[in-house]
């Protein structure tokens, strides 16, 4: 239903139609989809929080939320930021959207550990609700992994990943074609392969020369 409804949408945030609050009700409802199907979709997010800009009587903080945790699925993309500042300030100290800034806080300061803890130890009704939301953080973990380890302990990453099973685990190492090895470590990479070094070369022509050795005389 939610890519069905993306036309629809489109539509709605043409031009002057865009800053029509009577949309409000339909956008708030493609938020519910993307909740519920798994899609997403940052531009039809961003115009409903605009609206919410020009038109504060119609805020609605669980609406809020469920965007700013749709575009922490979406990290390490900047969108959970471009979201973020077009909410009033206020409007962030309020709860639900106070706890997804907590969550949003230790993702990008890439404390997964606590992350997980902070979010099963309070799990709010909102983050249930969002289909494959604990999916897309691991592959935001996988993310950092990669590009910060060469090898890591196997019980490491499934402490990173949520503590999850070894065959959760082995699942993550194949899809990202990592290498599990006998001592219990996983093979990322090497990375001083995936260091390039970039050779530049700088041309000076004869006539460029002649004439600043002119200049000199």
């Amino acid at each position: 239903m939610a890519e069905a409804m993306r036309a629809t949408v489109a539509s709605l945030l043409k031009g002057i139609e865009r800053y029509n609050p009577e949309n409000l009700v339909n956008l708030q409802r493609y938020v519910d989809m993307q909740a519920n199907e798994n899609t997403y979709d940052l531009e039809a997010n961003l115009a409903v929080l605009k609206l919410y800009q020009f038109n504060p009587n119609l805020y609605q903080a669980e609406v809020t939320a469920v965007i700013l945790l749709k575009a922490l699925t979406n990290l390490p993309h900047s969108d959970f930021i471009l979201c973020k500042c077009m909410i009033e300030p206020g409007r962030l100290l309020e709860e639900p959207v106070a706890k997804v800034l907590v969550l949003a806080e230790l993702l990008e300061t890439a404390n997964f550990n606590e992350f997980w803890i902070t979010l099963m130890k309070d799990l709010d009704p909102l983050v249930e609700g969002i289909v494959g939301f604990e999916d897309s953080i691991r592959k935001f973990v996988c993310h950092v992994v990669a590009s910060t380890y060469s090898t890591i302990r196997k019980d490491k990453l499934r402490q990173l990943l949520g503590n999850v099973t070894e065959a959760q685990a082995s699942q993550w190492v194949s899809k990202y074609g990592w290498t599990e090895q006998l001592d219990g470590y996983v093979f990322i990479a090497n990375q001083d392969e995936t260091i390039r070094t970039k050779n530049i070369t700088e041309k000076i022509s004869f006539d460029s020369v002649a004439a600043i050795m002119a200049s000199g005389r």
